[in-house]
């Protein structure tokens, strides 16, 4: 059971965000030899989500006030 926990936060805490990292690259070597497309973006923003989801929490902006 502690090595089912041990695997799982493993996949989340490392995997996960090397894996949208791996995306997010592709997506831009993609863009910078074809141009930007449905696909690089779709790529792009999969990545982005992932990053949400598991990895570090992006700093909020203070400048916006009333968001």
């Amino acid at each position: 059971m502690i090595r089912n926990a041990i695997r799982r936060w493993a996949v989340v805490a490392v995997a996960v965000p090397v894996a949208a990292a791996g995306v997010r690259k592709v997506s831009q070597t993609m863009e910078a030899r074809r141009g930007q497309s449905k696909a690089t973006r779709m790529l792009h923003n999969a990545a982005g989500q992932a990053q949400r989801m598991f990895g570090h929490k992006p700093k909020r902006n203070r400048l916006r006030f009333g968001r």
